[in-house]
């Protein structure tokens, strides 16, 4: 057998990999919602927390801080899977990607959807990077410091570019191997992050209670100082974070492409079994690991000085639970663009751009200003799909009158995203704080402008 007919073998299985890219997905293919509790624990009991967790320590929040600012906002983003993205997702059965050329029209969504492909890339790189600094503490390669942007030596570069083509492999697969690679590992995750804080506490001198607990978490690691070069954060600072860390998934609606999978739409609830396990409990045991090291943003050396070789496994392990799905919703995005490619296609070439992204340093190192400028970047345009969904047919305005009208640009829609953004570039607030107040904004901007727009034409008619 010759390579070319080899080669034709090989793409002819993974074009069975089919993903309803472009139409709703049949109720035959609906999950359970033991697949979703697995997914949504897998994605965000993951390598980034061993990120965040440590960021909340050097950014000075002190322990009641973290705890209540912690409790609200994650509840209000499982709120917000559960009565804004879920609902969408199971009456469509579409992407995001695809439902929004039937609002947006072609040529608008064809810009989103590049720009939101693009995003998740640096978000998925981001998780490979965090993967990497355990598997190269273990052979013993050099990690890029909390202030380096650039690779920094060779061995650092071979060992991402291995560890992101696992991640591609597994996005190629589809959403029930994510799914299934995603259930297999969440309980140990968890031991792991519990396991690895308790054995550190030890670090900050005797603990025989809780008061002693309290006391330590008070004066030892949430103490309210920050580090050198880090602004101090606040209770709104956390609360707001936990909210919309996740804003592209839910208010923005990407996770249509997995929540369209779904027999109802109170399966947006499993998004709490991610986000309180993951956004509380892992962030708070990652914040006593990077205390416990001397502050030192290294989540390989964090987790193999807790755990030994278990800990730094289990940061690889974490990294490729999240960024799997993150490179799934990518290949969805970038497919839209290329009609004629089969899905694994263009995640095999998503893949490849997002591992070469990953030897930067920069993009996990930055993870918390990089997260709130994505969200803030494609939430105007969920925003928009909301309006048309849920609004338009209450008020009286046309749905889908770009698609009916067989436009390429959805006018009002561009006109709102670009308007948006700029006035939320301006509102002197915190960056954590500027989306919410654009969201209203722009729902209110795309309802004008359609009312303007009836009015005109009806005028002319």
């Amino acid at each position: 057998m010759n390579f070319s007919s080899s080669f034709k073998k090989i793409t002819s299985r993974f074009d069975r990999f089919y993903e309803f890219d472009r139409a709703p997905v049949s109720s035959d293919k609906f999950q359970s919602g033991s697949k979703f509790a697995a997914l949504f624990a897998g994605e965000h009991i993951a390598a980034t927390e061993f990120v965040i967790g440590p960021f909340f320590v050097l950014h000075g929040v002190t322990v009641r801080e973290l705890l209540l600012g912690l409790l609200i906002g994650n509840l209000l983003a499982v709120l917000s899977w559960a009565f804004i993205c879920a609902p969408i997702a199971v009456k469509v059965r579409l992407t995001l990607y695809w439902y929004l050329r039937r609002i947006c029209g072609p040529g608008l969504a064809a810009i989103y959807n590049f720009a939101n492909a693009i995003l998740y890339c640096i978000l998925a790189g981001a998780m490979i990077s965090v993967s990497a600094t355990a598997v190269g503490l273990v052979f013993h390669i050099s990690t890029p410091g909390l202030n380096e942007l650039l690779p920094n030596n060779t061995g650092w570069v071979l060992v991402t570019l291995f560890v992101g083509s696992i991640v591609t492999l597994f996005a190629i697969l589809g959403f029930e191997k994510i799914s299934l690679f995603s259930k297999a590992g969440v309980p140990w995750l968890f031991v792991v992050f519990f396991s690895g804080a308790v054995a550190l506490l030890p670090e900050f001198g005797k603990i025989s209670n809780l008061k002693d607990l309290w006391n330590v978490a008070n004066t030892k690691i949430w103490n309210g100082i920050p580090s050198p070069g880090q602004d101090k954060f606040a209770i709104w600072h956390i609360i707001f974070f936990a909210w919309f860390c996740n804003l592209a998934m839910h208010i923005d609606l990407s996770d249509m492409a997995t929540l369209r999978y779904a027999k109802k739409w109170t399966y947006g609830f499993y998004s709490a079994f991610g986000m309180f396990p993951g956004h509380f409990f892992a962030w708070v045991c990652s914040g006593v690991m990077v205390a416990a090291v001397g502050r030192e943003m290294n989540p390989g050396l964090m987790a193999y000085t807790a755990a030994g070789f278990a800990g730094a496994i289990a940061v690889v392990y974490a990294g490729w639970t999240t960024a799997n799905p993150t490179m799934y919703r990518a290949g969805l995005a970038f497919q839209t663009l290329t009609p004629g490619w089969a899905r694994w296609k263009v995640t095999l070439i998503a893949g490849v751009a997002t591992t070469i992204t990953a030897c930067f340093p920069l993009f996990f190192l930055r993870l918390l200003d990089f997260v709130a400028i994505y969200g803030l970047i494609l939430m105007p345009v969920g925003a928009i799909v909301f309006a048309e969904h849920w609004i338009f047919p209450v008020i009286g305005l046309p749905q889908y009158k770009t698609e009916i009208e067989n436009k390429l640009f959805n006018i009002p829609a561009l006109l709102t995203w670009v308007i948006t953004l700029v006035i939320c570039f301006l509102i002197p607030v915190h960056l954590f704080f500027k989306w919410l107040p654009g969201y209203l904004i722009a729902i209110c901007i795309y309802i004008t402008f359609n009312f303007l727009e009836s009015i005109l034409f009806s005028k002319i008619g």
